[in-house]
C-alpha cells in the first residue's frame, strides 16, 4: 500500500475513534426524540378495527338489516377500515359526495371499488357516503352513510380552586419580654458554590478541546 494512502487511512481511523462517542450521543438523542412518535403510531394501528359492511349479508341490495341502522350501532374511529363483500362483476362500491349520495348519482365518484372484496380506509374524521355502482340498486336502498368520530385527547381536569376564608382569625394580644430576644440567625448565602461556578467552565473547556482535536485532525489530513 502506498505510504500516503496508509497515512490517510490511519488518520481516518483516529478521527473515527474520536468522533465515535459524539456519534453515539447524537443517535441516542434522536432515538429518544422519535420514540414517542413511534409508540403513538403503533398504538393507533393496534386499536384500528375492521368492519364488515352488512354483516354476513355483505354489500347487497336488500340486506337483513338496513345499512344506516347497522352504521348507527357501531362507532367508527380514524384508521378503522370498511370491508365490502360482493360478487365481482355484478356490483361495485362508490365513495361519493353528499349530494351524489342523496340523488344516487354514479357519474362522478371520489373513489370506485369493484374487485368484489374491497377495503376502504377511514383516514380522517367526519362523514363518509357510499352507494352502489348500479343506480337502480342505490335507489332501492343499497347505500351507506357513516360518521367517523374525531380523535379525542384526554386532558386531566384543572385543580379545584380553594376559596379563601372571609375573615382572618384574630390573635389574642401577647406581652413581649424585652429580655427574650436572641441574636438573629444569619441567612444562608445565595452565592453559588465553587463547584457550580466551575462546572459550566469545565464543560466549555471539554467542548473546546473536542473542536480543536477535530479541526487539527482535518488540518493534518490536508
Amino acid at each position: 500500500m502506498p505510504l500516503p494512502a496508509k497515512v490517510f487511512r490511519n488518520k481516518f481511523h483516529v478521527i473515527q475513534q474520536r468522533l465515535s462517542p459524539l456519534f453515539h450521543v447524537i443517535m441516542t438523542f434522536l432515538g429518544l426524540l422519535l420514540l414517542p412518535l413511534l409508540l403513538s403510531f403503533l398504538s393507533s394501528q393496534a386499536l384500528a378495527r375492521k368492519f364488515d359492511v352488512g354483516g354476513r349479508d355483505g354489500w347487497v341490495v336488500k340486506p337483513y338489516e338496513n345499512y344506516n341502522h347497522w352504521a348507527q350501532r357501531n362507532r367508527f374511529q380514524v384508521n378503522d377500515t370498511l370491508h365490502f363483500k360482493y360478487i365481482e362483476g355484478s356490483d361495485s362500491v362508490l365513495a361519493v359526495k353528499e349530494e351524489d349520495y342523496n340523488s344516487c348519482n354514479t357519474n362522478s365518484p371520489m373513489e370506485k371499488m369493484d374487485d368484489g372484496d374491497s377495503i376502504f380506509h377511514l383516514n380522517n374524521s367526519g362523514p363518509f357516503f357510499f352507494i352502489s355502482g348500479n343506480t337502480q340498486n342505490c335507489q332501492n336502498g343499497q347505500k351507506l352513510f357513516i360518521i367517523v368520530m374525531a380523535v379525542r385527547h384526554h386532558n386531566p381536569p384543572p385543580p379545584t380552586p380553594v376559596a379563601p376564608s372571609s375573615e382572618a382569625p384574630s390573635l389574642p394580644p401577647q406581652q413581649i419580654d424585652p429580655f427574650s430576644f436572641s441574636s438573629p440567625v444569619p441567612s444562608p448565602s445565595n452565592e453559588p458554590s465553587s463547584s457550580t461556578r466551575f462546572g459550566g467552565l469545565s464543560t466549555s473547556v471539554e467542548v473546546g478541546v473536542w473542536v480543536i482535536l477535530i479541526f487539527t485532525s482535518f488540518i493534518e489530513l490536508v
